[in-house]
Formats: C-alpha cells, structure tokens, sequence
C-alpha cells in the first residue's frame, strides 16, 4: 500500500549509491546475495534472542535489497536477477517469523500462520504477475521491475515495518503476527478479485 510513497522517497539515494556501485564493478546480483545473507544473519540472531542486532541487519539488509535494483538499472537489468530478487525476498520473509518462533515456541502457531499467509500472497503476487506480463501490461508506481507488481494492502514496506515492530516489541510478536497475517490475506483476496476482473475474459 506504501511502495509508492516509500519509493519515492528512498529512490533518489539509492540511486546516486547505486550508480557509485556500479561504477566500481559492483553486481546487482552480488548486492541481492548479500541482501539475502544478512537477512538471514538477522534470522539467526533473533533465534538466538538477540532481537536488537536482528533489528539492525534487517535494515542492511534491505538497504542491500534496495541497492540491487538501483545497480541493475545501471548496468542493465536482467531476467535472472528478477529472479534472484524475488526468491531471495521470500526466504527472507519466511526465515523471520521462523525466527521467533525458535526464540519463543509460544510464537510458533502465529508464526506458521503468517507464513501461511505470506505464502497465499506471494503466489497471488506471482500469478498475477505471470497473466499480466502474458497481456501486455506493465506498472511504474513501485520503481522500474522486472515483471509486473501487483499492489495490495501488505506490500514490502508493510513487512519491513511489520518485522521492525516485532524487534522492537518480541513480546508483541503474536499480535503483529495476526494482525499482519489480516493484512496478506487481504491482500492475496483483493489481488483474486482483481484477476478475476481483468482476466476473467478471454484475452
């Protein structure tokens, strides 16, 4: 719901620290793997107890995440690298509530249920994505793609700021986890909707 907003705003540096990346041979994918392993440092860590260092990988992390794109719009994007990018965000998505519930096996159900639910919307993003890319349509609101990006209630931002409350609060982690786990849904019913009036007829 916030991509736009938040790309926007954080586009323009990301940019400028791109282009100096890539002017110094850096990879888009180099910076998508090594978004990938902090993210999963910061899972480790919150598994371990250690929410506050979890906190701030996660933010490497995702600064990691944003630099990949803006590298690859320099040198020039590449269908692997969307690919790359894509798989690289699930697993990070997955291994944080994965995380606290080892930290807290009282967060195991909630935990399992947000994944559930970030699993229904990531393949709702996916499969509208796979139709629109098959009818020609295209979308700039969340920053040049690879492919098409359907919006939503819970989008990237919303994750990140959903996984922030959670370092922040450990204690809180099964109410955000519900509450956010709504918010997929949602979200994953909007996108069935939205599908179902775009492509419900023939192409």
């Amino acid at each position: 719901m916030f991509d736009p907003l938040a790309r926007r705003l954080i586009d323009p540096p990301l940019a400028r620290l791109g282009a100096w990346i890539a002017r110094r041979g850096g990879s888009a994918n180099a910076m998508t793997a090594a978004g990938l392993v902090v993210g999963l440092a910061a899972a480790l860590a919150i598994a371990m107890g250690h929410a506050g260092w979890g906190l701030l990988l996660i933010l490497v992390s995702r600064l990691a995440d944003g630099l990949d794109g803006a590298v690859a719009r320099v040198r020039g994007p590449t269908d692997l690298g969307a690919f790359l990018d894509i798989v690289a965000d699930f697993a990070f998505y997955a291994a944080i509530p994965i995380a606290f519930a080892i930290a807290d096996p009282a967060n195991a159900f909630p935990a399992l249920v947000l994944v559930a639910s970030f699993l229904l919307s990531g393949g709702s993003f996916l499969a509208f994505a796979t139709l629109a890319e098959k009818r020609g349509l295209a979308t700039t609101a969340r920053g040049r793609k690879g492919f098409f990006h359907a919006g939503g209630l819970a989008e990237g931002t919303e994750t990140i700021a959903a996984f922030v409350l959670m370092c922040l609060f450990p204690a809180s982690f099964a109410l955000i986890a519900w509450i956010f786990a709504a918010a997929c849904l949602i979200t994953a019913c909007g996108r069935c909707l939205d599908a179902a009036r775009l492509f419900g007829r023939a192409s």
